[in-house]
């Protein structure tokens, strides 16, 4: 560990050597400011109150009790001094319009902003009569919210005016007041345990959070996502409460440690995978320790802090990557978040070779656990034979070697997505493709399948190469079963795939055919209508978690037909950007065939914003057709979710079968839909075509 003493220096490095934090402590640096006397040998300590990280992350600002502020850049390994102001600070934030403007709250009640740049005062603005403790910026950054014992004020950082004033009672007394995320919500928390949102423009009451059953709680820390979802309040007690801000009810009480009396600081743990529903909470208690938990498993991750190095305060960056802490001893630890989760991250252990007692045969074992999600496809089982030799046994798998589901869920869990110079290297592992040439090459040899004749008319494709690539798979696909020549979304379902797999054709053939008979069950037994069974499975789901989303769609007569099928005939490649729709693909692919239908139902809930303000059927409509500002990792976090805590007797996987991959040498029969249907519009078009070429041979013969 090493250390920094900033003592009568303007500028300089943070660290003189690459800094190496263990996983024991994370601790990067140890930043301090000690001033010797003239008089004395003695040195003291000079401590450091509070601090704030920009929007970037990169760098943040502290101050001390002399009131001098510091930057230090993290990334550039730099650090300035930018103001010496000579009061001590009470509250420090960044202004997120401009990015090297900060809010500081002075001890003589003012409320100041400076530029990192310049290293000029901008702004001096005065309105408190009692300490600053909270700042809080909108995340437009056009608005700052700035409260104290009494009282709460908003203020426009664009004129640096107070815009607003919100008195609270003297008896009762503010602990916190801040912006909830993303919206225009101000959250105001009472000494009295009260819990009130207001409308930012009007300062409007727009709801009560309900108090929780039992003592008060006497709350002191609260915290909420980024998506301003999930609110977290803690007190004199050793329980957390957790508000759904949706439903605006209480969702759940975590019991913390006998050891915890106090919580003294709340603060969630960014990760640019969650999507903003951050699941990793830190809970800084009265022993001057903070406990990193998961707010849905309630288990223990990682703690900072001992009780002979206690810490008063923290700041966590933005992106999640590092933690400042204020010490109690004046200092300042900076944390690595890398270093602190390296043990949780570690990758599954290495493949080994077992050699058996058979010198003729090797095999290959995975040492290690079963994944302990619900939602991994236990489908990859039906791949693998045991063979018993003696009293070894040897397991072997059609993967390629090197390669297991636990490896791939755990990239998946780390990243969201699989390396894209590999996806479709991993695709092909996953799905057991069986590579049947032979068998492909008597569909293709069948010529154009007369469904798809004219199919240039309907889907008018610039390149001439993806036009016959798309006719020939689709009229492969209508030779291997009729019915995919009668279904007219297919040419929509396929297409993604033809122009990703367009220089192999066999591939593209067959991750289709997989789709259609895994990801595609019970879908064609109502044909030529769409798949009601289905369809149903997905309403049932949004009912349990979105009741009130479901009685708007019914209340403005909008049936699953209209949210729900559009986007699982085209497998969301219609709302989808490219990026996107790979990633929600990797995801699919590693699970259980329900997946897919939860993912529907989350797409729906995480826009249950913009979905509540339509009113007109042709809105919706629009929106299940097109691109929409949803956020495919918080669908994905929000699909996991259902998955593990979707009741039994509604959950998709109770109708779907496991994953079935494609047999080897030939393909397996598809025959589940109504035949005598399908066959009857093959007659009608075959007879359609009949009368049209003796209409032809007619008129050339006149």
């Amino acid at each position: 560990m090493q250390t920094l003493d900033v003592c009568r220096k303007e500028h300089g490095k943070i660290w003189h050597r690459k800094p190496a934090p263990s996983s024991d402590d994370g601790v990067i640096v140890t930043i301090t400011n000690s001033v010797s006397s003239a008089l004395s040998l003695q040195t003291r300590n000079v401590r450091f109150l509070h601090a704030a990280f920009d929007v970037t992350g990169d760098r943040f600002v502290a101050g001390d009790y002399q009131g001098n502020m510091f930057m230090f850049d993290v990334t550039r390994n730099r650090f300035s001094l930018v103001q010496r102001t000579g009061t001590p600070c009470t509250a420090l934030a960044f202004t997120l319009r401009r990015k090297t403007e900060f809010l500081v709250g002075m001890s003589d009640y003012s409320l100041k902003c400076y530029d990192l740049d310049t290293k000029e005062l901008v702004a001096w603005m005065k309105g408190h009569d009692s300490a600053i403790h909270t700042i809080s910026v909108h995340a437009s950054g056009r608005y700052a919210m700035t409260s104290s014992s009494e009282i709460a004020q908003l203020w426009d950082l664009d004129t640096f005016q107070r815009k607003k004033k919100l008195n609270i009672k003297g008896d009762v007394g503010i602990v916190k007041v801040f912006f909830l995320p993303l919206s225009n919500t101000i959250m105001t928390c009472c000494k009295d345990d009260s819990i009130f949102a207001w409308e930012s423009d009007t300062l409007d009451c727009k709801y009560q959070l309900p108090a929780p059953p039992g003592k008060s709680p006497h709350y002191k820390a609260f915290a909420s996502t980024r998506d301003g979802r999930l609110l977290v309040a803690g007190g004199r007690s050793r329980f957390l409460h957790v508000w759904a801000l949706d439903t605006k009810r209480l969702l759940r009480i975590i019991q913390l440690q006998s050891k915890i009396t106090t919580v003294r600081q709340l603060e969630f743990l960014p990760d640019k995978f969650d999507g903003g529903a951050s699941q990793v909470l830190g809970v800084l208690s009265q022993d001057g320790i903070m406990r990193f938990i998961n707010v849905h498993t309630c288990k223990l991750l990682f703690d900072i802090g001992t009780v002979e190095d206690r810490i008063n305060s923290v700041t966590v960056s933005p992106t999640g990557h590092h933690i400042v802490g204020i010490m109690d001893s004046g200092n300042i630890n900076l944390y690595s978040v890398q270093a602190l989760t390296a043990e949780i991250n570690k990758p599954p252990p290495p493949l080994v070779k077992v050699v058996a007692s058979n010198k003729m045969s090797d095999s290959t074992a995975p040492h290690g656990g079963k994944p302990k999600g619900k939602g991994v496809r236990k489908g990859l089982k039906q791949g693998k034979q045991t063979v018993k030799d003696g009293s070894e046994t040897k397991v072997k798998s059609d993967m390629p070697e090197g390669l297991n589901m636990e490896r791939l869920m755990a990239i998946l869990k780390g990243y969201g997505e699989y390396p894209g110079k590999y996806r479709m290297f991993i695709w092909r592992s996953i799905l057991h493709l069986p590579e049947n040439h032979a068998a492909y090459a008597a569909l293709v040899d069948k010529g154009t399948h007369p469904a798809y004749e004219k199919v240039h008319e309907q889907y008018p494709i610039k390149s001439r190469k993806l036009l016959r690539v798309l006719q020939r798979s689709l009229s492969a696909l209508s030779h291997w079963s009729a019915i995919f020549g009668e279904t007219d979304y297919l040419p929509l379902l396929a297409f993604p795939f033809i122009k990703l797999f367009q220089n192999n054709q066999l591939v593209c053939f067959e991750i289709i055919a997989t789709i259609l008979v895994s990801w595609c069950q019970h879908w064609f037994e109502f044909f030529p209508n769409p798949p009601i069974n289905v369809l149903g499975m997905v309403e049932n789901v949004l009912a349990h978690h979105d009741k009130e989303l479901l009685q708007h769609f019914v209340k403005y007569g909008v049936t699953s037909q209209v949210y729900a099928w559009p986007v699982l005939e085209t497998l969301f490649s219609e709302v989808l950007t490219k990026d996107e729709w790979l990633r929600l693909l990797d995801n699919i692919f590693s699970n259980h065939p329900a997946f897919l239908l939860l993912v529907v139902v989350a797409y729906c809930t995480c826009s249950r914003g913009p979905l509540l303000q339509c009113i007109e059927f042709d809105d919706f409509t629009y929106f299940f057709h097109h691109r929409n500002t949803v956020d495919v990792g918080q669908v994905l976090t929000e699909t996991y979710r259902m998955m593990d805590t979707t009741p039994a007797d509604i959950h998709p996987k109770r109708m779907l079968e496991e994953f079935q991959p494609l047999t080897k040498g030939q393909y397996p029969v598809f025959n589940k839909y109504p035949k005598f249907i399908v066959d009857y519009q093959v007659q009608e078009r075959e007879r359609i075509r009949q009368d049209e070429l003796d209409y032809l041979q007619q008129r050339y013969i006149v």
